[in-house]
């Protein structure tokens, strides 16, 4: 793992992981079995075992590590108990996320917050938990790229709460911020858990298996299969998959973990991912030019995905700085390159017959 602090995995007590079929916890889970963990993993409907049997597989062949499955619902309280029962750690991988709502505050914020509050009231009632790691989002921390200012050497940090997002704007923002916020304010009611976040910002590289729901997916789909001729300059933050899974192992064991980490690997942007991709996929109409931002902006209320005018004004040709020292500090991670992450999951993709040649 890319970790360059030593620490002890304990393996005599299993973990649980909530939303076990999600593109991070897949991978987290991986990392888990090799290392020889028993993982505790939460779906809504564990009877369904054709959808987990990747999971299996990933047990069976880790030689080591063993899976169970639990039921465990967001919305249901006292659904997470049974698995939880003799974990000393919880995953809180899981967060409700719909692309097609009605209502921002009942589809997306309050289950959010409510699925959260059932997931730590759980593990207060569960003695054998000691510590929760969250997996939160470089989105409870900003809505706009804008918000950086890299000229300055103005960089997001742990310090950085989302103030700007509402329920009339990036909605899915104000979910990730308001369910990290009631974490702490549970977290500060007890002493028998500790809490620490991992805060991602967007996340790629390949995962267990194609999870086409995914945003990074998608992203990378597009990126390759011919439907985006021209490139958003979109600045963000990038992680790969795997560093994200390391840091929440580290994140659980390491005993000085406390609080927030951002987990950025590069201020890059999509336009700068495309370009790498490019000359390592010739075959491949990968876009190297970027979108003419005034184009955009005049073209983004009809644009699938509801971006708006204001998201393209803060977003297109902004420069991204994100400030990962404290995940290098405490965590040790050591993040992959940038080439390396986006060359492995386009191939990935490749290899599955997602994207083929044109």
């Amino acid at each position: 793992m890319p970790c360059t602090k030593p620490f002890n995995i304990d393996t005599s007590q299993p973990v649980l992981v909530t939303g076990a079929t999600g593109y991070v916890a897949g991978v987290l889970i991986q990392q888990l079995l090799e290392a020889g963990v028993t993982v505790h993993a939460t779906v809504r409907d564990p009877s369904q075992t054709e959808r987990v049997q990747y999971l299996q597989d990933l047990a069976d062949q880790s030689g080591s590590g063993t899976i169970r499955f639990f039921r465990g619902d967001l919305l249901q309280e006292d659904s997470f108990d049974e698995g939880m029962k003799g974990c000393g750690i919880v995953f809180h991988t899981a967060s409700p996320f719909q692309l097609d709502y009605k209502d921002a505050y009942h589809d997306l914020v309050q289950p959010a917050v409510r699925g959260t509050q059932i997931v730590l009231h759980s593990a207060s009632r569960t003695p054998s938990v000691k510590r929760v790691v969250l997996t939160s989002s470089c989105a409870a921390i900003y809505t706009d790229i804008s918000e950086c200012d890299a000229v300055n050497n103005k960089s997001l940090n742990e310090e950085t709460w989302n103030r700007t997002a509402s329920l009339d704007y990036q909605p899915y923002s104000l979910s990730k911020t308001l369910a990290e916020q009631k974490a702490w304010e549970i977290a500060g009611s007890q002493t028998a858990w500790k809490l620490v976040t991992i805060n991602p910002s967007l996340v790629f590289g390949p995962g267990v298996k194609y999870h086409e729901s995914s945003t990074s997916f998608s992203l990378m789909k597009q990126l390759g299969d011919g439907s985006m001729p021209l490139c958003p300059n979109m600045g963000m933050g990038m992680v790969d998959v795997r560093d994200v899974a390391a840091a929440h192992i580290a994140a659980a064991y390491l005993p000085e973990a406390s609080g927030r980490h951002v987990l950025s690997g590069h201020n890059s942007s999509l336009l700068a991912m495309a370009r790498l991709l490019s000359p390592k996929f010739p075959d491949y109409p990968v876009p190297t030019r970027a979108v003419p931002k005034p184009l955009l902006w005049l073209l983004a209320p009809y644009l699938p995905g509801g971006m708006s005018r204001r998201y393209v004004w803060n977003n297109i040709n902004v420069e991204a700085s994100f400030d990962h020292t404290k995940s290098v500090s405490q965590l040790g991670i050591q993040y992959r390159p940038l080439d390396e992450t986006g060359a492995d999951m386009f191939q990935q993709l490749v290899d599955l017959g997602v994207l083929t040649k044109k």
